[in-house]
């Protein structure tokens, strides 16, 4: 079994590929298992996903015990890295932040999202000077502890500061050079889907930029060709599980059939192979 320090260095290491790191978000520990047999190299886990899983809405509203807890399910039984989303950091001082981080490595993650948004309800965002000094304080806890976590910077200007989408545009790259410039290892322009708009963006900045798989991005090559580093798929799993559910959930009740529920399923020798660690 690869150390955590290993285990951080090659996540890393998949950020600065030659091609574009496909990250897909897990919940518990068998959509993580799923992912880790189709082959990806990394996983990372979604926060809207995870909290909905245990009946917490998105938005800190789960605990850090419970959040951690499952974390630290999933980072035991993969081989390769993990990444935590821990949204806005669990607490608005430096010391709550610092915790946080510290329980993201005690679990054995290698990597998290942060967010700049200071008021889930009304959408607001921390001013740029407080989630600078946010993201200083992640990276010294990461340090003191000696693993070089791969702190991922997500900035939600392009969806709520105001101005037009130009103006929107120019308070998302002011915040995320900003961020670069404390210590993030990879940043998230949450909102872009145009792909001219991706491509401006990926210009402004140095270090590698994530972009998260929704309705009117572009294609993985396409992105690829104009330099994003890093996909990801936020909730948009858990969605399709969902979705397939209630599928299921509407012919059994309204055809008395359950096609739907057989077509595609794996048997319970396969379901009971993904609570096992992949050797």
């Amino acid at each position: 079994m690869k150390s955590q320090v290993e285990k951080a260095e090659e996540f890393r290491s998949l950020h600065q590929a030659k091609h574009i790191l496909v990250l897909p978000n897990a919940w518990d520990v068998p959509s993580a298992r799923v992912f880790e047999d189709a082959g990806f190299p990394a996983i990372a886990t979604s926060s809207a996903a995870l909290s909905v899983s245990l009946g917490y809405p998105d938005g800190e509203k789960i605990g850090k015990d419970e959040l951690f807890t499952v974390v630290r399910k999933i980072a035991g039984i993969l081989t390769i890295p993990l990444s935590a989303d821990v949204e806005s950091g669990f607490g608005a001082s430096i010391e709550q932040l610092s915790d946080t981080i510290r329980r993201v490595i005690e679990s054995g993650a290698v990597g998290l999202n942060i967010e700049d948004i200071s008021d889930f309800e009304k959408k607001a965002l921390v001013p740029i000077e407080k989630q600078v000094q946010r993201l200083k304080a992640a990276r010294r806890t990461s340090d003191s502890l000696g693993i070089p976590l791969v702190i991922n910077a997500r900035t939600d200007a392009y969806r709520f500061a105001a101005g037009d989408e130009k103006s929107k545009l120019e308070e998302t790259i002011r915040r995320e050079k900003a961020y670069e410039a404390a210590g993030a290892d990879c940043l998230y322009p949450m909102g872009l889907t145009d792909k001219e708009t991706i491509a401006t963006f990926v210009k402004a900045v140095n270090k590698p930029v994530n972009i998260m798989a929704r309705k009117g991005a572009p294609t993985i090559s396409e992105l690829e060709k104009i330099g994003v580093k890093r996909l990801s798929l936020g909730p948009g799993p858990m969605y399709a599980s969902i979705g397939l559910l209630r599928r299921i959930a509407q012919e059994l009740k309204q055809n008395g059939t359950y096609d739907s529920l057989l077509t595609g399923a794996i048997t319970f020798d396969e379901l009971n192979a993904l609570a096992k660690p992949k050797r």
